[in-house]
């Protein structure tokens, strides 16, 4: 079922909230990212949004990318990963598949091929389990590349990773040695800087 235009526009509102800047919505969250959902809902209506309990677990059971987590008596909420603010979500070490793939833009490919995968303002780098999934989160940021990351030979050499609720991998780096743009073993000319 696809969400409405309201419960969209309140979900990007709770991204903001629970991943990068509680303050919009007068919270503070936890050292493990948690959020009383009480305050977030009074926080919500405060910054002139309308929510309530029953839209607030409507858009956590909705949300097509399982961004959010309730605790078990949804007391408390945190979004799964992608924080920009230092929090423990308590990930758990996990041993990934052999390939991941990280979907970017093709105006991001020369410092990648520099620099490797970075986690930007982020705690993580975020990798997909498939293909699909990384075209979706590259068409997020411009015209979509994938590419296939050799996740057994960093986990053998000693790069942990870790696995969200919501089935999104994530590690803190990905050297360029591992990385491959998806379809072609060697990178393309335009990923080369003209020096």
């Amino acid at each position: 079922m696809a969400q409405s235009k309201k419960d969209v526009e309140l979900g990007r509102f709770l991204s903001l909230v629970l991943r990068h800047n509680p303050g919009a919505a007068y919270l503070r969250l936890d050292a493990h990212g948690w959020a009383d959902v009480k305050e977030l809902l009074a926080g919500v209506n405060r910054a002139g949004k309308r929510i309530d309990m029953e839209t607030l677990e409507r858009i956590v059971r909705e949300n097509n990318k399982q961004r959010y987590s309730f605790n078990e008596d949804h007391t408390k909420i945190r979004a799964n990963q992608g924080h920009s603010i230092a929090v423990d979500v308590q990930l758990k070490q996990a041993l990934p598949p052999k390939l991941l793939y990280h979907g970017t833009a093709s105006r991001f490919l020369n410092a990648i091929w520099t620099e490797g995968i970075t986690r930007q303002s982020r705690q993580y780098v975020h990798l997909s389990p498939d293909y699909p999934t990384a075209v979706q989160v590259g068409a997020r940021h411009g015209t979509p590349v994938v590419l296939e990351i050799d996740a057994a030979a960093m986990a053998a050499d000693g790069f942990p990773f870790y696995l969200s609720e919501n089935g999104v991998w994530l590690c803190t780096h990905v050297p360029r040695k591992y990385i491959t743009r998806s379809g072609e073993p060697q990178p393309p000319k335009e990923w080369v800087d003209s020096k």
